[in-house]
Formats: C-alpha cells, sequence, structure tokens
C-alpha cells in the first residue's frame, strides 16, 4: 500500500522548472535546427548528446561544470562505440539475429562499466540508464550516417548543454563562488560497493536483454534494450521497497505515457510539431523527476518514441506495442535482481 501511496504523492519543490528550461532548451535549438537543415537523421545523435544537460541539475556552477563536462565526455564516447560498433557489423555482414546477441552482449558491457564509472566520479543521476539506452539506440540504427557528421552533431550539442549549465552566471543573484571541485575520494567500502553496484547492473540488464530477445524471436517482438533500460531502474534508490516502487511506477508511467503517445501520433504533427513535443516531454521529465517519478515516466515514454521515430521510422502500433511489452519484461527482471539478495540472506538464515 505504501508503494501505491508513492505514486500519488508529490515530493516538494526544489526549484525543479530551473533545470528543467536548462534541458527543453538544450534539446529544442539542435533539434529544431536539424529540421530547419532536413536533417532529422542526426536528430538521435543530438538528442543523447543533449543528455549533458540533466546531470549536476542543483550544483554549484563549478562542480556543475565539472560534472556535466566529465558525464558529457562520457556520452560522447558511448555514442562513438555505439555507431562504430554498427558499422563493423555491417561491414562484417553480421546478420539480424547474430546482431541482436551481439547487441544484447555490447549493452550489457555497457550497462556494469558506465554504472562504475558513473559511481566513481560520483555523478548524479546515478547508473547507467542513459547510456545504455543512448548505445543501444544508435547502434540500432540500420543506415547510420556519415561519422564526422554525426560526431559533430553530438559535440556541438554536448558544447551548448554545457554553455546553458553555465548560463545562469550572466545573472547576479543565480551566480554561485567559482572553487576548483574538491578531490573525490573513495573508501575502500565504498570501491567494493561501486563494483558490487556495477556487477547488479550487469546482471540486471545481461537477463533483461537476454529473455527480451529470446521473447522477441519467438513472438516477433523488438527494440529489447528497452527491457534492459527498464531493468537497471529498480536498481537506483535508498531502501529495497523504494527501488521496487520504482519498477511499478515504470510500468504504470509507460502505459499512461503509450496513451499520451497515442494521441500525439493521431494528431499528425509536422517533424517541427515533433521537436516542440519532445522539448516539451523533456521538461515535464526534468520537472517531476526528482518529485515524483511515476509523472516523469509519463513524458519520457513519448520522449524516447519519438526520438526513436526520427532516427529511425517504424510502424508506430508496432513500436507502441513493443514499448509496453519490452518495460513489462525489464521491470520485472529488475525487481527480482533486487529482491534476490534480501530473499537469499531469509532463506539462508
Amino acid at each position: 500500500m505504501k508503494a501505491v501511496a508513492e505514486m500519488f504523492t508529490m515530493g516538494p519543490s526544489n526549484k525543479d522548472h530551473h533545470p528543467a528550461i536548462r534541458c527543453a532548451v538544450g534539446v529544442f535549438v539542435p533539434l529544431i535546427t536539424l529540421t530547419l537543415l532536413g536533417r532529422l537523421d542526426l536528430a538521435v545523435f543530438a538528442s543523447f548528446g543533449a543528455f549533458t544537460g540533466i546531470y549536476g541539475r542543483n550544483e554549484p556552477h563549478s562542480v556543475r561544470f565539472r560534472s556535466q563536462l566529465r558525464a558529457g565526455s562520457f556520452m560522447l564516447l558511448v555514442i562513438l562505440f555505439a555507431t562504430l560498433t554498427a558499422r563493423v557489423a555491417q561491414t562484417l555482414g553480421v546478420d539480424g539475429t547474430a546482431y541482436s546477441w551481439l547487441l544484447t552482449a555490447a549493452t550489457t558491457l555497457v550497462a556494469g562499466l558506465c554504472s562504475v564509472v558513473v559511481a566513481a566520479w560520483r555523478l548524479r543521476p546515478g547508473g547507467s540508464l542513459f547510456h545504455i539506452f543512448a548505445f543501444a539506440a544508435i547502434a540500432s540504427i540500420p543506415a547510420q550516417p556519415p561519422l564526422w557528421e554525426a560526431m559533430l552533431v553530438a559535440v556541438l550539442t554536448t558544447l551548448l548543454s554545457l554553455l546553458i549549465g553555465m548560463s545562469s552566471r550572466i545573472v547576479k543573484s543565480h551566480r554561485t563562488p567559482w572553487k576548483r571541485p574538491p578531490r573525490i575520494r573513495h573508501t575502500a567500502l565504498e570501491r567494493r560497493a561501486i563494483w558490487l553496484e556495477g556487477g547488479g547492473y550487469l546482471v540486471a540488464a545481461g537477463l533483461a536483454g537476454t529473455i527480451a530477445t529470446l521473447v522477441g524471436e519467438k513472438l516477433g517482438f523488438g527494440h529489447s534494450y528497452w527491457a534492459m533500460v527498464a531493468a537497471v531502474v529498480p536498481l537506483v534508490g535508498h531502501s529495497t521497497r523504494h527501488r521496487i516502487s520504482r519498477g511499478f511506477q515504470r510500468i504504470a508511467g509507460t502505459v499512461i505515457g503509450l496513451l499520451l503517445m497515442a494521441a500525439i501520433l493521431w494528431l499528425n504533427p509536422a517533424p517541427w510539431g515533433m521537436v516542440l513535443v519532445i522539448a516539451a516531454c523533456q521538461f515535464g521529465a526534468e520537472l517531476f523527476i526528482a518529485r515524483q517519478y511515476f509523472v516523469a515516466q509519463v513524458f519520457v515514454t513519448p520522449l524516447a518514441l519519438i526520438a526513436t521515430l526520427l532516427a529511425a521510422p517504424v510502424d508506430p502500433g508496432l513500436l507502441l506495442r513493443d514499448r509496453i511489452v519490452e518495460t513489462v519484461i525489464g521491470a520485472v527482471i529488475g525487481v527480482a535482481v533486487v529482491v534476490a539478495p534480501a530473499a537469499w540472506r531469509r532463506l539462508r538464515s
């Protein structure tokens, strides 16, 4: 009942509209520019480059700059690795089934390694959810644009996000003292926790990806990486109950978000309208992500689906179906991974 109550409880505000505006502008400007240039095939690279803006949302400017610089640079490496993976597989002639398993294995490694790096740098939001999404979505694009164009868009979007992150320094009342951020140090216990957490991400993403790929082969579902993304959601939280609650909120928010997405598709907006929807959903997601995860997911679902449609147009009906099936698979596996250690301890005792 507490988990259900959390879905209808709104946390206190902490000037959440400030980072929400920054993130919305950071994704809108590059996407509307690409729309005007007629290059929406590069939109996915801009979208993931704009993820730089979600880090360091309430940190002082000097700490935020370090966090966003590290997060942005690391995301660029993930983007580069993703597009190179797709290009090498195409060059070697890897077929669809083999590539699905290759993508699952590579995304699993990304889940574990990126979780360790993010935790070591103490970046917030924590975990490797965004890196899993970025890597798998880009590596799944069948027709890769020229490498230099893709990376140029990602780099320029990342730099724009860094500038937007520092933009409030223009207003003196919002300016924080510029001090060199303290060096990050970890105790032996913290280092052990970081590697254990990375192992949890590895197991959750690997299991979800494997099961989703097997189910997809049997029943004709695609986008197995959505299951991997959903599986790592419950791993973030300060208690087992809170983590389980996040898993169920992910499913419920996705269902409502799919209804919103269906309404958007029914309106059949023009490309510039799609960009406006993405910016609005980015704003809504960042406005509520720290206060009410369920509501944030309602915005995240159409945000992710529209970005996918811009990258590689597919049947919207199949996209909606895949989203809910993969989300349920991933969230259930993520909750199971969270509950398993406690259940094992009880069995032993």
